[in-house]
């Protein structure tokens, strides 16, 4: 692929930005506020006057089918999600999507739907179209396990005070959302503060949406995406930068290191039960051994308690944290999570008003769906208050 030899914004709006390439294609970026009316109208026009060969959406195959299906999440099985210790990035994009929808409430447009309506526009004139988006999964795997747990606690209890009812937005903050430069400016804040989730999030985006681009046929492409990344890919696209593709789509494993510290506390703490033993007999041992047990048990219990959970959700909780806590394969809020989903199954209509659930602190507990994850992170966070505590103990006791 060739560079560009052009580059020149479309005189209709400051929005467009139109692109000639190397061998004479055309490709304008159409950057959009994924919750405004004004991008929706853009989008439409911008289809219908230059009548493209192809259209790009800023969608993959799953947020298309969530945005256009009505009953997107009756096929939703969160046990699965859970086996496949998926459910804290299916958290985060829970939060991420209700605040995302509140804020569309408040300028009157469902979020996305300039994504949409580039679909059907394009459908409308018998135009292909192109679902030019990484798959969702895939990204959220990606920044989720870019962070630190520090960093991962962080954004979560950012993400989640934003969506209580008492984070109110300002008619001034609204303004501001609406407007381009404003979501340029904060992907750059949000660089600046996490450079791990804007890698992910923006600059790998921007390479792989546009290297779809160039994959994409015909001679005149219209290209729909988020403000945030029309800069990105305009810079790919003339600089000729081609992705790693199979990089970017890979679900980076477990760092070495993290597992090896993981199965080193396994080692520590069972050789220092077994050390114990030896050189102070069974007796000693027996109560070190007890000491795990109610310190990782007792406190993951009571977890699962706050979050009134089934009983049996809260015994599973009590016996399987100190197990857990030896591994670093899974953590004790999964399986009581599990559990939960198990004896208490969720019901279809609290999937479809998982967005607003979110927004209010009662709501967690007489939803079903959101109890699951209360459950996952209170348990899990007292297996963690319990490792450390009968870790120290143990510790303690050898050194004496």
């Amino acid at each position: 692929m060739t560079d560009p030899v052009a580059v020149e914004s479309t005189p209709e709006s400051s929005d467009v930005v139109r692109l000639t390439l190397g061998d004479g294609r055309e490709v304008l970026l159409v950057g959009t506020a994924h919750i405004s009316k004004e991008s929706v109208d853009l989008v439409r026009q911008v289809i219908e006057q230059e009548k493209p060969d192809c259209v790009c959406v800023e969608l993959d195959d799953r947020r298309y089918q969530a945005l256009s299906e009505q009953r997107r999440w009756e096929g939703t099985d969160l046990r699965e999600i859970i086996a496949k210790r998926q459910l804290a990035t299916l958290l985060i994009n829970l939060l991420l999507a209700s605040y995302q929808k509140r804020l569309g409430g408040k300028l009157g447009v469902t979020p996305g739907s300039e994504l949409l309506e580039a679909t059907r526009a394009a459908k409308e004139h018998d135009i292909p179209v192109v679902l030019a988006d990484r798959d969702v999964r895939i990204t959220l795997r990606r920044a989720w396990g870019s962070l630190s747990f520090f960093r991962k606690a962080q954004l979560a209890s950012g993400i989640l005070s934003s969506t209580m009812e008492g984070a109110e937005i300002s008619e001034d903050e609204l303004r501001r959302i609406r407007e381009q430069d404003v979501l340029s400016e904060l992907m750059s804040e949000l660089g600046r503060l996490m450079p791990e989730i804007k890698r992910v999030l923006i600059d790998e985006r921007d390479g792989y949406l546009a290297q779809k681009i160039r994959e994409a046929e015909g001679q005149k492409i219209v290209a729909v995406v988020g403000a945030g990344h029309v800069q990105g890919m305009k810079q790919a696209l003339l600089s000729g930068t081609v992705a790693d593709m199979d990089e970017i789509t890979r679900i980076p494993p477990v760092s070495p290191l993290w597992r090896a510290f993981g199965w080193g506390v396994t080692a520590l703490i069972l050789g220092s039960i077994a050390y114990i033993g030896i050189s102070r007999g069974p007796e000693a041992a027996g109560y070190n051994a007890l000491y795990w047990f109610l310190a990782n048990g007792i406190p993951s219990a009571l977890g699962g308690v706050l979050a009134l959970g089934h009983p049996l959700t809260v015994l599973t909780a009590f016996v399987a944290a100190p197990f857990t806590s030896l591994t670093p394969l899974i953590g004790a809020g999964y399986v009581a999570a599990f559990a939960q989903a198990y004896l208490v199954p969720p019901r279809v209509t609290e999937f479809q008003s998982v967005s607003e659930d979110l927004s209010t602190w009662s709501r967690w507990y007489h939803s079903r769906l959101l109890r699951v994850f209360l459950v996952f992170l209170l348990t899990g966070f007292g297996s963690m208050i319990g490792t450390w505590v009968g870790g120290v103990e143990i510790l303690s006791n050898l050194a004496k």
